[in-house]
């Protein structure tokens, strides 16, 4: 989806590709996600895939990420989303608990990508 703000959803540096923070909104009608958690992180997951192709990268190119969440009692639910993205060799990452995510959302995702 178009960035709701002055930055870029993505960006490239030498080899290197730096993603936005994605949260779930749905790019056809620019509404949020509405439904479960695991939903929203499948939604945040292809708008991270879709900037990856658009820098000819999957994600086995990634080699970092960064959660973050507005209620860590998700953590489950997010992580099993999120692990069926990746394969070994997973990126590294962090998870963190926040006080409030933009437009009250329940998850955002960023990544760290590399380029041959």
């Amino acid at each position: 989806p178009a960035a709701i703000g002055p930055y870029s959803q993505g960006m490239k540096a030498g080899n290197l590709l730096f993603t936005a923070g994605q949260i779930g909104i749905i790019p056809e009608t620019g509404e949020l996600y509405q439904g479960d958690i695991k939903g929203e992180t499948n939604l945040v997951m292809q708008h991270l895939k879709a900037i990856l192709n658009e820098a000819g990268m999957t994600f086995g190119n990634v080699i970092k990420c960064s959660i973050f969440l507005s209620d860590l009692n998700d953590f489950a639910d997010v992580n099993q989303v999120y692990g069926s993205y990746f394969e070994a060799p997973y990126p590294v990452r962090e998870t963190v608990e926040v006080s409030k995510l933009p437009k009250g959302v329940n998850v955002e995702i960023s990544l760290v990508a590399m380029g041959g």
